[in-house]
């Protein structure tokens, strides 16, 4: 995702620190009347509301310039809402504090179309470095690292360096390190953009066994035929607005 320009922020008054509770519910993500806008000029969304509940698999859908990034930014909190709410794990992301932003990221896991492996580290070492970062042991590095790596099929390739893989094994790479923390929510943006149509097919498959063990899904993608094979939710975006949330296919919008 593109750095957008700093502006100011127009935040809502409406919702404070002492009011999280009431978003407690069976909502892990959750957009409430979010209105984005840049200088009070560009508006990327416009009153934009919809929860997605535990363990769902949605997708996100709509043509360049529609808001789906800025859904994104939004979500992991790198960018705040001019007005609304977004809450995240129960959370306004608009009431933490700067300090307390990693910490709150950590529960998210990301996968992106160009992979951003480190490539001067093995697939082991791509791992490790993750789960470094939210301070599990040793023990826990190994065990976790293992059940990754089996998850995604890549159990004997902990020694190879990226360039040394196919670009679909490089993106199971990707989904292992996103996993490896135990995310409550898996991002993936445009995730098999890169990848030829069968080895796209094998990372959605593993999307869904991955989505079948509990983790919410959600996928930013222009595959119109994987999104109609799926038969999952799909939140359908146009000019900064829902336009269609529903389950099935592309809706008969052709993005």
């Amino acid at each position: 995702m593109k750095k957008e320009e700093k502006v100011s922020i127009r935040r809502n008054t409406t919702t404070s620190a002492n009011d999280v509770s009431i978003f407690k519910n069976d909502s892990i993500i959750e957009f409430k009347n979010v209105t984005k806008d840049y200088n009070h000029e560009v508006v990327a969304l416009n009153k934009v509301s919809f929860k997605i509940k535990k363990g769902e698999f949605i997708f996100l859908v709509g043509p360049s310039g529609s808001g789906k990034s800025t859904i994104l930014k939004l979500l992991v909190r790198e960018e705040l809402a001019t007005e609304g709410n977004v809450i995240v794990n129960g959370q306004d992301v608009a009431n933490l504090k700067e300090k307390d932003v990693p910490f709150f990221r950590r529960k998210i896991g990301f996968v992106f179309q160009d992979f951003r492996l480190l490539y001067d580290r093995t697939v082991a070492e791509n791992i490790i470095f993750a789960l470094m970062v939210v301070g599990a042991t040793e023990r826990e590095i190994k065990m976790q690292l293992a059940n990754v790596l089996e998850l995604v099929g890549l159990t004997g390739k902990e020694n190879y360096y990226p360039n040394q893989l196919s670009g679909g094994e490089q993106q199971r790479v990707a989904l292992a390190r996103a996993l490896a923390t135990k995310p409550s929510v898996l991002i993936a943006d445009e995730p098999t953009g890169n990848l030829d149509p069968k080895t796209a097919d094998e990372i959605f498959k593993m999307l869904v066994e991955i989505n079948n063990r509990g983790t919410t899904i959600l996928v930013v993608t222009h595959a119109k035929d994987t999104v109609d094979k799926l038969n999952k939710r799909v939140i359908a975006l146009s000019a900064g607005r829902v336009i269609s949330d529903e389950k099935g296919g592309y809706a008969g919008y052709d993005y």
